[in-house]
């Protein structure tokens, strides 16, 4: 069966955005990055919420720059082929391989686990984290966790009223900066 994974950059008080919207602390570092690419090499679909589905809208053009660098044209050649589906009560229709959920979260998730295919189903962007969380449907979390503290924003994991346990999948230390990047599977 697919897994269902979330992963962000958080800091280290648990925001994924500032209380001012910003998230200027979280420099694109070539090797953080090169995780990020790994990442979505490993998914077979990407769900996500309106907010992060216009901020990647940039990945679908970014070849167009002057002077781009390899690693970044890896990384928006694989989002631009890799599918996706967006939950957005504003959005009438989205560009490139995307399309908008029929439905809800839940059962999109479901209907992902039994359609044959392979790779990861990831969550992107707080607030759909938050619901999949709430039904019990994320298999592991995954942090880029940065060295500050914002003070308020929006959270990284979701606020519910449920305990959920956790298994240590992996932790690494960046060399080239004091990113920590933990992974953690839901205990079932």
């Amino acid at each position: 069966m697919r897994r269902v994974t979330y992963s962000m950059s958080v800091s280290l008080d648990g925001y994924i955005v500032g209380a001012d919207g910003d998230f200027n602390w979280s420099p694109p570092e070539e090797e953080v990055f090169r995780l990020a690419t790994d990442e979505v090499r490993g998914a077979g679909v990407h769900l996500l919420g309106r907010r992060l589905y216009e901020a990647m809208l940039y990945w679908e053009t970014v070849e167009q720059s002057p002077g781009i660098g390899f690693s970044t044209v890896e990384f928006a050649s694989l989002w631009r082929r890799l599918p996706k589906v967006v939950f957005s009560g504003t959005l009438s229709a989205v560009e490139g391989n995307a399309r908008l959920a029929s439905g809800g979260v839940a059962e999109e998730i479901e209907r992902l686990r039994a359609e044959p295919g392979e790779g990861d189903i990831a969550i992107g962007g707080a607030g759909l984290a938050a619901q999949v969380a709430a039904a019990g449907l994320i298999d592991e979390y995954r942090a880029r966790v940065y060295p500050v503290l914002v003070g308020g924003g929006i959270p990284f994991f979701p606020q519910h009223e449920r305990r959920v346990d956790l298994e240590p999948v992996e932790t690494r230390t960046f060399s080239s900066s004091k990113v920590v990047y933990l992974r953690y599977r839901v205990a079932r």
